[in-house]
């Protein structure tokens, strides 16, 4: 799976739990295997459907970076938005990242590749269902 791959399903994956556990109680048991697999959370993200997709993230990504214990700015660093969802934040893994979403700069300046990473990742993040707080520039 691809670095961002694992952000999407880290983000969107927890939404999808947490939205089958409340529509558990009022539909179908065929509801629930939908929400196992984040790949189904992926999957249901088809241009037809993005009132069911939407996902409060800074929801899900305050939870998870309260887990971890560390004081983490997830809403302007990647290296902590990686950390919150506990994945690896080194700069071999961003490296991968930047290839992934076509970044043309200097991978080696890493201040300037770490701003920009984020800001694709929140943009993208918005642009396949997630709710953005009103302080994160996309």
């Amino acid at each position: 799976m691809s670095i961002f791959g694992s952000i999407m399903g880290a983000i969107f994956g927890h939404g999808a739990q947490a939205k089958t556990a409340e529509t558990t109680t009022t539909t179908a048991p065929g509801a629930a295997p939908a929400s196992t697999s984040t790949s189904s959370a992926s999957a249901s993200a088809a241009p037809g459907t993005p009132a069911a997709q939407t996902v409060d993230v800074a929801v899900i990504v305050d939870k998870a970076a309260a887990a971890t214990g560390e004081k983490l700015d997830w809403r302007t660093s990647i290296v902590d938005l990686m950390k919150a969802l506990g994945l690896d934040s080194s700069l071999a893994a961003r490296k991968e990242l930047a290839k992934e979403l076509h970044y043309t700069g200097d991978t080696n300046n890493t201040a300037t590749m770490n701003v920009w990473l984020h800001q694709q990742v929140m943009a993208k993040l918005a642009a396949n269902g997630g709710k953005l707080p009103a302080d994160i520039k996309t």
